[in-house]
């Protein structure tokens, strides 16, 4: 049968219905006015794109009068929709919920669902994830310029934080654009594709190495720790050889980088002593993030089921958090004045979903990752066609790492809708038929 994707028209322009998916990635890489602290983030140029990515996507479906998915991603991608309609229903200021629920239906429904839609082979997927390779890439630059400069966010008194175009409202959006970066490139240097160049692979790893500079210098922990879980899993997950090889120059990258030629070294290194010492004497950052998971918890005992709503926990934080929960976090630097941020999350993607949605949406959420991991992680281990390794390598790197993440951010900001489109990568990679991904 004739497809959107067979038509002889696309075939000469095979590029036409991935268009909408590359630049809701590659326009993050334009500078956006950031919204000041306390108001509605702005929707973006990536957020109208990700829009004409889920109409394409939708209108490819009708026009091929078939059904859109398979079972078992119609179910996977259909669980979230449930908790995010009852939390709104169940809200005690329904209307307020409504831009949450549009919120949530984008990133963990529609433009999943949109990606899984509109890939068809694996070199579909390699143009996606390369596109975050470039997209991390400028981000990148435009972090390290800012950190040698002086001209970044603040941190520790002085204007050197890496932030990238997203401002100092927004501190861990480069972090998190670098980081798909390098796990995209770093599943190229793992697992080149077949027939692929002989410079693919030095340049994949070389890419992999230049991003972990402009990741060192955004000072963000939670990135850090992420990046170098699904790291290891990806290097453990080519076989035990091939990863010790992969640590061993991990290891010698690390020493040149930090101790031969210092770059961030004394800064870095008290980064990373306190993410030891978070239990003894943890700064200001951490001692709100723990008021505020108590808080959302708080919440969640008040009302178990269903959670106090979407949008309900900045509006419930003062009654459960204790006296030791700060008025807001400093921001300033990279061409803004200081003024405070107020904390309208927990900062724990678990945590704010059970505080909003309860335990009947954290059900559904935790189910759809544990699924795609699941289903993702079998098809890569034991059915994955070797010409396509490297997209479940990649897929399975950048699912793992969000995993991780959420347990020290949520979604907001303009990298949100970035979210959808990695579960789209891992659910397209775990849920879509065989001979798609082969």
């Amino acid at each position: 049968m004739t497809t959107l994707w067979t038509a002889p028209s696309v075939r000469r322009l095979p590029l036409l219905p991935l268009l909408p998916l590359i630049a809701t990635v590659l326009l993050l890489a334009v500078p956006i006015q950031t919204p000041e602290a306390g108001t509605s983030a702005n929707i973006t140029p990536a957020d109208l794109a990700s829009c004409a990515l889920v109409i394409l996507a939708v209108a490819a479906a009708l026009h091929l009068r078939r059904r859109p998915l398979t079972p078992a991603a119609a179910l996977v991608l259909g669980l979230p929709a449930v908790g995010i309609a009852l939390a709104t229903a169940t809200a005690a200021d329904p209307a307020g919920a409504l831009t949450g629920y549009v919120r949530y239906l984008q990133v963990f429904v529609l433009v999943p669902a949109a990606v899984i839609l509109l890939l068809r082979t694996p070199h579909h997927f390699r143009l996606v994830t390369g596109a975050l390779i470039v997209l991390a890439l400028v981000q990148g630059a435009t972090g390290v310029y800012q950190y040698a400069t002086g001209t970044g966010a603040s941190y520790m008194g002085e204007d050197i934080r890496a932030v990238g175009t997203f401002g100092p409202t927004d501190v861990m959006g480069m972090a998190t654009v670098v980081s798909y970066g390098l796990l995209a490139a770093l599943a190229l240097a793992l697992r080149p594709p077949p027939n692929a160049p002989s410079w693919l692979r030095p340049c994949a790893i070389a890419t992999a190495a230049a991003l972990t500079i402009p990741l060192a210098v955004s000072f963000s922990r939670g990135t850090w720790i992420a990046t170098v879980v699904a790291a290891l899993a990806m290097i453990f997950l080519t076989g035990l050889r091939q990863a010790a090889k992969a640590l061993a120059a991990v290891t010698a990258a690390s020493v040149i980088l930090v101790g031969g030629f210092g770059v961030g070294s004394e800064m870095i290194s008290q980064r990373l002593t306190s993410i030891t010492e978070v239990t003894e004497a943890p700064d200001r950052s951490v001692n709100d993030r723990y008021t505020m998971w108590a808080a959302a918890a708080s919440m969640w005992q008040d009302r178990p089921a269903t959670g106090v709503g979407l949008k309900g926990f900045p509006a419930h934080r003062d009654a459960h958090a204790s006296i030791g929960l700060s008025s807001g976090s400093d921001t300033a630097g990279a061409g803004q004045s200081f003024h405070k941020q107020p904390l309208l999350s927990p900062h724990n993607m678990y945590l704010l979903i059970l505080s909003e949605q309860g335990l009947i949406g954290l059900t559904a959420f935790v189910g759809t990752w544990a699924a795609v991991l699941t289903a993702g992680l079998r098809r890569l281990t034991h059915k994955a066609p070797r010409r396509a390794a490297d997209c479940g390598l990649a897929a399975m790197g950048l699912a793992i790492w969000q995993t991780v993440d959420f347990l020290y951010a949520d979604i907001g900001g303009p990298t949100t809708v970035l979210t959808g489109v990695v579960l789209g990568l891992a659910a397209w990679w775990a849920l879509a038929p065989s001979e798609e991904t082969a």
